[in-house]
């Protein structure tokens, strides 16, 4: 009788234990009978469920990772690339979870991985290889965030927090003709700059010249305009002074002309004795006029 009591209290225990279970920080927790959904909000603490005939399924809230194998895409202009990238993805609706997945995190990667691919194939075949090239990247990340999480949360009670691509790759048959166009280019465009410099260069020297020809022409200008007005004032003061004293006048005038015509010394002139050139050197004192 003491055996039986004894384990009947034994039962009991293991049933008041098999009743309780705890919901950790980090956890949901899905509680099934015979198969059947029977809750799915449990908040982390102390719970109680019927020994034996429920079963508890806990399911990990934290954010989880996807990281596929690198897939190949072809672009607009039918060009192939290797995309490695990976997905941030968590448990949105515990029973949806469970009816798609069995609760299998393994078979929810399996589901979740040919939709973020079709998402991106569809992306990549919208999209010629430059802008994937020179960054478009953000784009599209966004764009298949949000159509895989709207299939995702539907169809398997996951929602999608991220997608990443991490690298694009050309394939070795793409990435020899996408080099020699891309040369091709920047070869373009440097014969363009050329081009465009040379021809500036020279509006610049034309520009220049002509500059220099006006300047020029001014200069000739006011210089022969200074020069007559210099003339000018010459002839005046000339004729002033030979006004004022025409014999001297004729005296410093000759003067003038026999140091030009004896300044280098060597010079030969055969004239008459009463050539007028000869006026004051014939004249002295003395000597008549």
């Amino acid at each position: 009788m003491k055996i039986v009591s004894g384990l009947i209290v034994v039962a009991l225990v293991l049933l008041g234990f098999n009743s309780a279970f705890v919901v950790k920080e980090g956890e949901n927790a899905l509680l099934l009978q015979f198969g059947r959904i029977v809750r799915a909000d449990y908040q982390p603490g102390l719970h109680f469920k019927i020994p034996v005939v429920q079963q508890v399924m806990r399911f990990d809230n934290r954010i989880l990772g996807l990281d596929a194998q690198p897939e190949r895409y072809f672009t607009l202009e039918k060009k192939s690339v290797n995309v490695d990238f990976y997905v941030k993805w968590r448990i949105a609706d515990n029973a949806s979870y469970y009816r798609a997945t069995s609760g299998e995190q393994v078979q929810a990667i399996q589901r979740l991985t040919p939709i973020v691919k079709d998402a991106l194939r569809y992306e990549f075949n919208a999209r010629p290889l430059e802008d994937l090239i020179a960054g478009g990247r953000k784009d599209i990340t966004e764009r298949v965030r949000q159509q895989t999480d709207a299939v995702a949360r539907k169809n398997l009670g996951i929602a999608i927090v991220d997608v990443r691509i991490k690298r694009i790759d050309l394939p070795d048959e793409v990435s020899g003709s996408v080099y020699k166009r891309m040369r091709a280019e920047r070869l373009q465009l440097a014969n363009e700059l050329r081009y465009t410099g040379q021809e500036s260069a020279e509006t610049i020297r034309a520009d220049a010249d002509r500059q220099k020809l006006v300047l020029l022409a001014d200069a000739n200008r006011e210089a022969t305009k200074v020069k007559g007005d210099g003339d000018a004032q010459a002839a005046a003061i000339y004729a002033q002074a030979y006004s004022q004293d025409p014999e001297f006048f004729a005296f410093y005038r000759s003067l003038a002309a026999y140091r030009k015509a004896f300044a280098d010394g060597k010079g030969t002139f055969v004239l008459k004795p009463d050539s007028e050139f000869l006026r004051y050197l014939n004249d002295g004192p003395g000597r008549p006029r």
